[in-house]
């Protein structure tokens, strides 16, 4: 249904299932083990999480390890304060409160009563279900209880595989589960409670489930199967070259043919699983590439990478894209699951290795990133998977974490590019409107995480919110309502300052000055580099488009239709910069416009010379001509010492001196040494610490530091010089000591101990009662009768070339004594 169905696309209609169906099947009233009621009286009285994790455990036999390794894949511990998640789940087990379908397991004609998983909880422990709903540890004895019920017998881990598979719906849900007890996880909540499951690697991994026919675009053992989304004209009659016809369009895009691949575009479905993937196989609808279901992980794959589906509301975004959905709703406060989190991560990984798409918020976007397409249009395109998809955590899965391993900070330039890190728990914004703008979403929850921070016109927290002429080309200011995303600057988005004023940031915003709020005390950015560009001319700003497509010159002498380049309402004014996300982007066009593809250039993806960028220009990922701009490397930011260096310790021959680095007018995170002996550069001292030889003695040390930071100026400085490096002092390890029997007639042997460094000589002074013995300076002594009742010890003195003289001196001998009669012992 090719001239419906396209507009259709341009709308981004995918996104907007507004569906009210319940999800998939969970369980029924006939497969609930029967029996004595669980006690959770312990659970409920548990002080912390993990001591209510302990009790549930005694309670209903479930391992320990199991129950924190199951209900992590479904909330990563959180109770979320009884607000539901996106597949209809509560608190720290995700309990579905949706009846599943009648079922008929013995397929003999009889169907059994259909309850939800929270119902049968609530039977099998006797808890209300607002207690197992609102309450974290009546969530987890009755969590508990539902998954012991599934037990079939067996006592160790790999004997729960059933159980778990049960509870979480799919096998791939169960290699989640034990892979987490495999590798262990630690955490503290949303509400502060520190839960910990040691790693166990004596865990046995269930063997991976693969979907033979057709072969998924899938990692390995990820539970995926084919759903395909059909190509099929409008009506069987119609002629092959019809143009009604869905739900995608036939390329090469992983082959020459192409287009290339360059983005996968984050969706939700603002609807339950079974409904939307029921919508991707409708050949009147529009098809996306794969669907993941929220309560465990579960994929489905619609369309081959190489083909083109019809979901991001963008036809050049559509060029490039692949599109995934997930289940669950824009505008609920709630959660979306740790299994979804897991499984699309895995997913995006895969293609992302495989078809070459950079790992970074500018090409692993949401669909509330895809820019407008004409002008006028982009008030129209789409805010999911909206403010409750946590980019952080999602980054982290990817192995590609926002800001990378810097620290967010608060020392912050005017001409610094940062990058938005905020956070998600611990970050709530005020939002309204979500159960109006997202149904059947529940009213907006204060106190909610989110994934953004808000922009002001001037930098105070009571300013109005940033303006964005394209969502609002009326010219009023954002607001708080939740498909509102005017002036929301969202995690890894990259921004460049213009101003700094106390904890305010002033940068750059859809040709505006915005105010972003960096306190010290939790700032929200982290310095990073990227090119930027500026408008060449001095008087005429720069058009902006949501299409990089070609020139006009570009399709002579073919027959493609020239597609006209039509800016947005936006404009990169004089004076102002802003980061570049992609300067190698693809100036192209693929025409498809009739079924069998046979219409005059069909199947065409028609190259153009022009060149674009792609900015983090608002909200969204644009484009702007380079013949338009002037592209600037990636600059350090200038930084000066305040204090020079020092060196700590004694410049003496084998003592080490550590170098100080000083103090700087920015904060830096790594520096380089070159220690320098009368001032030249000592070959390979480039430690921080460095220790003089005997060749070095008389000599002068200093050390230069220079800051190794790739977001400053490689500047440095140089320490004051010590004092001449003079001779080293030996140390005693260990003592000397004297061996032989203290009597008269006897001998002594005196031992040198152990020095650092080892001496070249040595020598020996004999003590009585420790004072020198006269001409007693040999290795060993013969004792004499006027030693009689004294107590013998050595002193030895070491040295060595470059160090002082040391001594030490031994214990002392028990008082001398008088030899035995002759013939009872030999004096030695």
């Amino acid at each position: 249904m090719r001239s419906s169905l396209r507009s259709a696309a341009v709308a981004g209609a995918a996104a907007a299932m507004l569906l009210s169906v319940t999800p998939a099947a969970v369980g029924s009233a006939s497969e609930q083990a029967s029996g004595t009621r669980v006690s959770c009286s312990a659970t409920l009285s548990a002080p912390t999480r993990d001591a209510a994790f302990s009790e549930a455990a005694r309670a209903t036999g479930v391992p320990k390890s199991l129950l924190k390794a199951v209900s992590y894949m479904l909330s990563r511990w959180d109770d979320h304060q009884g607000r539901p998640s996106d597949d209809g789940g509560y608190g720290v087990f995700d309990l579905s409160a949706q009846a599943p379908e009648a079922w008929d397991g013995a397929d003999k004609g009889r169907t059994a009563a259909p309850k939800s998983q929270i119902t049968a909880a609530a039977e099998l422990t006797g808890l209300p279900v607002t207690a197992l709903r609102q309450e974290p540890n009546a969530n987890i004895c009755g969590g508990a209880a539902l998954l012991a019920s599934y037990h079939e017998g067996g006592d160790d881990l790999t004997a729960w595989q059933g159980a778990v598979a049960r509870f979480g719906s799919k096998n791939d849900f169960v290699r989640q589960v034990y892979q987490t007890l495999q590798k262990g996880e630690s955490r503290v909540t949303d509400d502060g409670q520190r839960v910990t499951l040691a790693a166990d690697s004596s865990v046995v991994l269930p063997r991976a489930q693969k979907i033979a026919a057709p072969t998924t675009d899938c990692p390995a053992g990820l539970d995926c199967e084919w759903l395909e989304a059909p190509y099929a004209k409008d009506s069987p009659t119609a002629p092959d070259g019809t143009t009604d016809y869905g739900n995608h369009d036939l390329a090469d895009r992983t082959g020459p043919g192409g287009p290339k691949l360059d983005y996968i575009v984050i969706h939700d479905t603002e609807g339950y699983f079974g409904p939307s993937v029921r919508l991707a196989q409708d050949p009147t609808y529009l098809a996306w590439n794969y669907t993941i279901r929220s309560s465990d992980g579960h994929i489905a794959q619609h369309l081959d990478a190489k083909d083109v589906g019809w979901h991001a509301g963008n036809w050049y975004m559509n060029m490039h894209a692949i599109g995934i959905e997930h289940e669950g709703f824009a505008g609920t406060a709630g959660w979306y699951t740790e299994s979804m989190y897991q499984s699309s991560a895995a997913l995006v990984k895969h293609l992302a290795g495989k078809y070459d798409i950079p790992l970074d918020r500018a090409h692993i976007i949401g669909h509330d990133q895809v820019p407008g397409t004409i002008l006028g249009n982009t008030k129209t395109m789409h805010w999911d998977p909206g403010p409750y998809w946590d980019w952080d955590h999602y980054f982290e899965l990817l192995g590609a974490p926002i800001g990378g391993t810097r620290k967010t900070t608060s020392d912050v330039a005017a001409g610094d590019v940062v990058e938005v890190r905020t956070g998600y728990h611990d970050n709530p914004q005020p939002l309204t409107g979500c159960a109006a703008a997202s149904p059947p979403s529940p009213d907006c929850v204060a106190g909610a995480g989110t994934n953004f921070v808000p922009l002001h016109q001037s930098p105070s927290a009571s300013a109005p919110l940033a303006k964005d002429p394209g969502w609002k080309p009326t010219g009023v200011a954002g607001t708080t309502y939740v498909s509102d995303i005017s002036a929301r600057a969202v995690s890894g988005q990259k921004l460049v300052v213009a101003e700094v004023q106390g904890d305010w940031l002033g940068v750059w915003w859809a040709g505006s000055l915005a105010w972003l709020h960096n306190p010290a005390a939790k700032p929200v950015v982290v310095r990073t580099s990227a090119k930027t560009v500026t408008v060449r001319s001095t008087t005429t700003p720069a058009a902006v488009y949501g299409r990089a497509y070609p020139e006009a010159s570009a399709y002579a002498g073919t027959t493609v239709p020239v597609q006209a380049l039509s800016p947005l309402e936006y404009k990169v004014p004089v004076g102002q910069t802003y980061a570049v996300s992609d300067e190698d982007v693809v100036t192209d066009y693929y025409h498809a416009k009739t079924f069998d593809g046979s219409g005059p250039g069909d199947r065409t993806d028609l190259k153009g010379q022009d060149r674009y960028y792609q900015l983090w220009y608002a909200h969204r990922q644009v484009f702007v001509r380079a013949a338009e701009v002037d592209l600037h490397d990636s600059q350090r930011s200038a930084v000066a010492n305040t204090a020079l260096p020092a060196i700590g310790g004694t410049a003496e021959v084998g003592a080490d001196l550590t170098a100080s680095t000083g103090s700087w007018s920015r904060q830096v995170e790594g520096f380089t040494y070159q220690w320098h002996l009368d001032g030249t550069a000592v070959p390979g001292a480039t430690a921080a610490t460095f220790r003089p030889g005997v060749a070095d003695l008389g000599k002068a040390v200093t050390v230069t530091v220079t800051v190794d930071d790739p977001y400053f100026t490689a500047t440095s400085a140089r320490s004051e010089a010590t004092a001449p490096v003079g001779p080293g002092t030996f140390a005693s390890v260990e003592k000397p000591e004297v061996t032989g029997v203290a009597k008269i007639g006897w001998s002594l042997k005196a031992s040198p101990g152990t020095w650092a460094p080892a001496a070249e000589k040595v020598s020996y002074q004999w003590l009585r009662d420790g004072l020198p013995i006269a001409d007693a300076t040999a290795e060993t002594y013969h004792i004499k009768g006027h030693d009689r009742g004294a107590h013998l010890s050595v002193r030895v003195t070491v040295s060595a070339t470059g160090y002082k003289e040391g001594d030490a001196t031994s214990e002392a001998t028990a008082a001398v004594t008088s030899a035995p009669p002759s013939g009872e012992d030999d004096a030695s």
